[in-house]
């Protein structure tokens, strides 16, 4: 079923075409636009309707459709209100999913959009109040509950309205007293300091004192008493009564009812099945706090309005508990509703293929960064049961699949050094051998104080930021470990382990010299792929073969391998279709091969997910979803996950309990098991581990980072008074910068004599590019830190999350980033379109730290690169005669800047090729303004630029 947009009501008319929140109020029966200006500015006595629309990874677009009723708004307002939600969401294509938002029970979804918190205000169109006009100012009390995001609801100034379970704010003329109950937590207690700052912002233009009182403090404090005397001294609080707000379900028989002719029925089955749901008509799957209405595809709009009047009744039924209504259509139901059935078939993911990821190393010469220097080796290490054998440097990047390896990355950070520390676990490799590999790992990294990153990798599954680290990987067939020769003795199965003297089959794969893999695979003909090369040896005898649909750069990469695993050896060339006896005798024999490119997994849309505990992670955990995430969700007490589909990120703050600590990557192999957004994660996707204040970059990515806030001491609410009162973010000290770890009687740092060679071949013309290459450090500081940006280019145009109180010392925000982070951050490939939504948990709307503008003075040891990985500032001058914008940067049009231009500019900052075009080509070429853009979160911005040609 679908709507015209000629049909549609004129206010909707375009809605939903581009990334943003839009905003309609009811007036007289009929939406009306809601201006930016007034986002989040709601009114008790009115309905409104809005349109969240979100660009997916993959360039599509996602709607959500909340429709919000203030307390006192009519019958009629609120009727058409829910109306007007199925006509838009019919109109946008039948989609979006729909929420029913009340005034008091919003879901966590809404106010995430309009962060820190709404207020209501008394007024109303229709209701015939009055809109609040400019009076002498009023106290007022407010109570905040949420750990992740804030409800906020106004009660009566009085003593009885407080509690020691909750937070409460007092707003007076001169000062704002956040009263925090003996019972709350850090975490609400840190959230409840946005709205302060907000009433702050708000109703005082930034201007007035805040004080923090807690809960059985001796009235001997002075401003304790001060907040005491505005209820007339102190006395006891009463003991809090449960409220409608404090009731829970315990227990609530789900159920599921057919909607027909505008009447609900129960449906009678012994379990909820997918089976149950015919695509011509609608339902009602009642859970209690939630009451889901399901449309199938071909129902009429008629049916689906009758279908939420349905619901509507419902909940106007006596005793039935205050719910949210939400909407979903056919095809595009949430996590949650698909939760509640027994059984719901799997949807097949739809993989990319490698090439996606793009090519290195044209990526590195558009950059124009030299790959030219050595770097030193990252030690890596063979595991043998309880023991680990450090491998020689011609051998650092030659893994077994029987085999288990621990391998150690450090780069330079922000004034230290960083580590990555990680396991890769063949997929032969044995139980006992997985165990001891973690085991070790765990000990070097609690040696550094759970500083370093941690890494859990299995063959098949690397991820890019892996490849880029050794750039020239071998996977060898069989193993050398004891376990693995025993599990094949104890088997009776053939020992299949390389020998150079044997037979042998690879597969090249990569995306350019900076990455390139070989892969052993069985010596036959169906192991062939057209779109691959291949190196075949049999003793002295070396074929090379390559696929129809090969490419020149996948031939190069075919050469630089063969230097690496058959060097001066004189080979035979095979094409395909063109090949002699002799190598099909050595296959065994044709047979029929396939042509397709090996898929891998999309990278999707990042999710965030806070983790709470109950009784240890070895019993139970629980997950809530973040939405619209910032770096200020992180919070210091917990722990968090990101998850991106083919890898997952596990973020432990400084104040989490050293026991969970040290089961962090449990934790994230437990997330996997659960795989909470039903998206058929992979067991062996890999894991990540990160302590706050030493995040890599190829974390950072997916938010605008202030490096300053993850260095901060204290725990949430203690950082966040701190900026509240004091305006601005303290001071941190730095910490040292720690000196080379040796495992095993080696430096984590090599010297000189243990560098890799860049050669290994004799040929002068097949140069090898391996260990690190600086040009992936240059590559990612240069992406991500905007510091290290051109003088002459504007810092990005972002919200302030305390806008006029507050100014955020950011100057120092960004880290120096690692080699590997860049690589990350470019290769991303479009996911399939995935509508994953879990109501209950999630939050937050896009608030970004400013930067502020920099001078040349002030700021030029920050626009230079490290010494380590060479300067990458470009001078740039505006030629007479060339037209300047506001910031005095010179302009150039698309088609001179885009990355495949055949007439290129040179005199500009590679990394910003977007903030050299003029406003009106920005917004046409982008569809919105700069700084709507600049509001985004960074992987989004990548997105946007990467579809445009433009990163």
């Amino acid at each position: 079923m679908a709507v015209s947009m000629r049909d549609l009501d004129p206010a909707f008319q375009g809605a939903g075409q581009k990334a943003g929140i839009e905003i309609w109020r009811i007036e007289n029966f009929h939406p009306v636009p809601v201006p930016k200006s007034s986002h989040g500015k709601f009114f008790t006595g009115d309905s409104y309707v809005i349109l969240v629309t979100a660009a997916l990874k993959n360039g599509a677009l996602r709607h959500d459709i909340h429709y919000w009723l203030g307390k006192d708004t009519s019958q009629d307002e609120a009727g058409t209100a829910a109306i007007k939600t199925v006509e838009l969401d019919a109109a946008l294509g039948g989609r979006a999913v729909q929420y029913r938002e009340v005034q008091g029970h919003e879901t966590e979804k809404f106010l995430s959009y309009f962060k820190p918190c709404i207020i209501p205000q008394e007024g109303g169109i229709a209701s015939g109040f009055k809109h609040a006009e400019a009076e002498e100012h009023k106290i007022r009390l407010f109570v905040c509950r949420g750990k992740h995001v804030v409800h906020v609801k106004e009660v009566p100034f009085a003593r009885s309205s407080l509690n020691h379970d909750d937070i409460f704010i007092l707003d007076t003329k001169l000062k704002i007293f956040q009263f925090n109950g003996s019972n709350s937590s850090i975490q609400e207690r840190a959230k409840a300091l946005e709205v302060v700052q907000y009433i702050k912002d708000t109703y005082h233009d930034g201007k007035c004192d805040v004080a923090a009182i807690e809960d059985g403090k001796l009235m001997a404090d002075a401003e304790t008493g001060e907040f005491w005397a505005f209820f007339g001294g102190f006395a006891p609080l009463p003991r809090k009564a449960v409220g409608e707000d404090d009731k829970t379900i315990d227990s609530y028989a789900t159920k599921l009812l057919c909607v027909e002719k505008g009447k609900a029925e129960p449906v009678e089955a012994e379990a909820l099945t997918r089976e149950l749901l015919n695509t011509n008509k609608c339902y009602l799957l009642d859970c209690g706090l939630e009451v889901f209405v399901w449309m199938g595809r071909t129902t009429s709009l008629e049916d689906r309005k009758c279908a939420s009047a349905a619901a509507e009744e419902l909940l106007r039924t006596p005793d039935h508990p205050q719910s949210h209504i939400i909407r979903v259509i056919e095809g595009f139901e949430t996590v949650v509703f698909r939760s509640k059935f027994a059984s719901w078939p799997q949807t097949a993911d739809v993989a990319v293929s490698e090439d996606g990821r793009g090519k290195v190393a044209a990526l590195l010469k558009r950059q124009g960064v030299n790959v030219k220097g050595l770097m030193k080796a990252a030690p890596v290490w063979r595991v043998n049961g309880q023991e680990k054998i450090l491998l020689p440097s011609s051998d650092q990047s030659k893994f077994y699949s029987g085999d288990c390896y621990i391998f150690q990355y450090s780069y330079p950070g922000e004034d230290k050094e960083e580590y990555l520390i990680g396991t890769w676990f063949g997929k032969k490799s044995v139980e006992e051998d997985r165990t001891s590999a973690v085991s070790q790992a765990n000990k070097m990294i609690e040696a550094l104080k759970y500083l370093p990153a941690q890494a859990r990798i299995y063959e098949g599954k690397e991820p890019i930021q892996f490849f880029a680290i050794f750039q020239s990987f071998i996977t060898f067939k069989g193993g050398l470990s004891d376990g693995y020769k025993s599990y094949v003795a104890e088997k009776e199965i053939p020992d299949e382990t390389y020998k150079e003297d044997g037979n042998a089959l690879f597969r090249i794969q990569g995306t350019g010299p900076d990455n390139m893999q070989a892969i052993q695979v069985e010596a036959v003909a169906s192991s062939l792929n057209s779109s691959y090369c291949y190196i075949l040896h049999a003793g002295a005898t070396v074929f090379t073969w390559s696929g129809n649909l090969t490419t020149s750069e996948d031939q190069e990469l075919l050469e630089r391998q063969l230097d690496v695993i058959k060097p001066n050896v004189q080979c035979k060339t095979q094409k395909e279709g063109a090949e002699s006896e002799h190598f099909w005798e050595l296959l065994g024999g044709k047979s029929e091969y396939p042509s397709q490119k090996i898929a891998r997994d999309a990278e999707s849309d990042p999710h965030l997910f806070s983790c709470t505990f109950s009784k240890g992670i070895s019993s139970f955990f629980l997950v809530t979803e973040i939405y619209n995430f910032t770096q200020d969700d992180l919070m210091t007490e917990d722990i968090f996950i990101l998850d991106c589909h083919t890898e997952i990120f596990v973020w432990v703050g400084q104040q989490v309990d050293s026991k969970l600590r040290a089961h962090a990557l449990t934790i994230g192999e437990k997330f996997l098991e659960r795989d909470f957004l039903l998206e058929n994660l992979s067991r062996e996707a890999p894991i990540y581990v990160v302590s706050e204040g030493s995040e890599p970059p190829f974390f950072t990515r997916f938010f605008t980072w202030d490096s300053a806030k993850s260095a901060m001491h204290g725990n949430s609410f203690q950082r966040k008074l701190t900026i509240v009162k004091h305006g601005g973010t303290p001071s941190v000290d730095k910490p040292k910068r720690r000196t080379s770890v040796s495992y095993g009687g080696r430096s984590s740092m090599p010297d000189k004599s243990s560098q890799r060679s860049r050669s290994m071949s004799f040929s002068p013309d097949r140069v090898r590019v391996r260990g690190r290459s600086p040009a992936f450090n240059a590559l990612a500081a240069t992406f991500e830190n905007p510091n290290a940006r051109n003088l002459s280019t504007p810092p990005p145009v972002v919200r302030k999350p305390y806008p006029k109180s507050v100014t955020p010392d950011s100057a120092k925000s960004a880290s120096k980033s690692s080699s590997i982070s860049a690589l990350s951050a470019t290769f991303e490939k479009s996911p399939p379109v995935r509508e994953v939504i879990i109501p209950k948990s999630i939050k937050v709307s896009p608030k970004s730290l400013e930067v502020p503008k920099s001078t040349p003075d002030s700021n030029s040891k920050e626009n230079s690169m490290s010494n380590r990985i060479g300067s990458l500032t470009i001078e740039e001058d505006v030629k007479e005669g060339e037209a300047e914008d506001e910031e005095g940067l010179t302009l150039h049009p698309y088609e001179h800047l885009k990355t495949t231009s055949t007439n290129p500019v040179t005199d500009i900052d590679v990394t910003k090729r977007e903030t050299y075009l003029s406003s009106a080509e920005f917004r046409e070429k982008f569809g919105m303004t700069k700084e709507a853009f600049y509001k985004l979160p960074k992987w989004r911005q990548n997105k946007l630029k990467m579809a445009l040609l433009l990163f």
